[in-house]
């Protein structure tokens, strides 16, 4: 196995870069967008835009309509969907079969033998690593994520129940591992937008007893100093419980709906940005930016332009 060319490592990215775009000059591979679960190829027009109109990327997003995704309701009538065994194909031909058209489109935006790179947003990530296992890495340079939940769900943990029933199982087992190397590139970009806590809390105060510090003071005057932790919002319990079905835990970090530790991938360059929402659908680019707000862009797109 070749070692990564690049050191491996989580950065936590908060302080604001320039607002210049970055030059042009730099490669200009094309790319493919892999939409997420329930996501439609229109939620994505303002990204290829920022890519294209800021960048000079030329982008491709894959087909997609939301009533598409109720193609996946075919899986019911698998067996392995109630023993939570379920697997790619072909549940899910129809996305596959998208991407590879996609992938084509942008590869006909190349010069002869040349590259593209992949996004997968939310599912469309992990999504992206059972395309390149079945169809291949040529021509793919690149992988880069935003939000992907890639580690299944933790097994034998109280409430948790696995809604890809199986489909992470088979994608961390059977597909390639992430290598960064100077050939193929992993990027997993996750989001620090809300804490999310347990729905039910019994916290411990933290008593700091100064009796042994103050041991020359009288004994009525010795005391106690008691700090009692916040009481979690009602938004961040809910968003803690769809953390909790997607790691295991409901007091992470996350960018709403994938939790921070859940959207890195052992391998790969793992980058966490604060202030980051999960999804285009509810985003608003000042208030609260998705990972595909051009100040978000702006922050990751450096990895398409090298």
């Amino acid at each position: 196995m070749s070692l990564p060319s690049h050191p491996i490592s989580t950065l936590n990215i908060a302080k604001p870069t320039s607002s210049s775009p970055l030059s042009t000059a730099a490669s200009t591979r094309p790319v493919v967008v892999l939409p997420g679960l329930g996501n439609n190829s229109g939620d994505y027009r303002n990204l290829c835009c920022t890519l294209k109109d800021d960048y000079g990327i030329p982008t491709v997003v894959s087909k997609v309509s939301r009533l598409d995704w109720l193609r996946n309701a075919a899986g019911l009538l698998d067996s392995n969907y109630w023993r939570g065994t379920l697997r790619p194909r072909p549940v899910l031909n129809w996305y596959l079969e998208r991407v590879e058209e996609a992938v084509c489109e942008a590869k006909a935006l190349c010069p002869q033998g040349g590259i593209i790179a992949l996004i997968g947003h939310s599912a469309g990530g992990w999504l992206a690593r059972v395309y390149m296992e079945e169809f291949g890495l040529s021509n793919i340079s690149l992988l880069l994520t935003l939000g992907t939940p890639h580690l299944p769900p933790s097994k034998g943990t109280a409430g948790v129940v696995d809604q890809t029933r199986g489909l992470l199982d088979y994608v961390e087992k059977q597909c390639a591992p992430a290598v960064y190397t100077p050939e193929l590139k992993y990027v997993c970009i996750s989001g620090r937008y809300i804490r999310g806590a347990r729905m039910t809390t019994t916290p411990e105060s933290d008593v700091i007893d100064l009796s042994r510090e103050e041991a020359s003071e009288p004994l009525e005057e010795k005391k106690e100093v008691v700090s009692t932790p916040a009481i979690p919002t009602l938004r961040a319990r809910f968003i803690g419980q769809g953390y909790k079905q997607v790691c295991g835990r409901a007091d992470v970090w996350g960018d709403g709906v994938v939790p921070e530790m859940a959207a890195h991938l052992d391998g790969a360059l793992n980058v966490s940005l604060d202030g980051v929402y999960h999804s285009p659908v509810g985003s608003d680019d000042l208030l609260r930016p998705w990972y595909g707000s051009p100040s978000v862009v702006q922050k990751w797109v450096h990895h398409l332009l090298n």
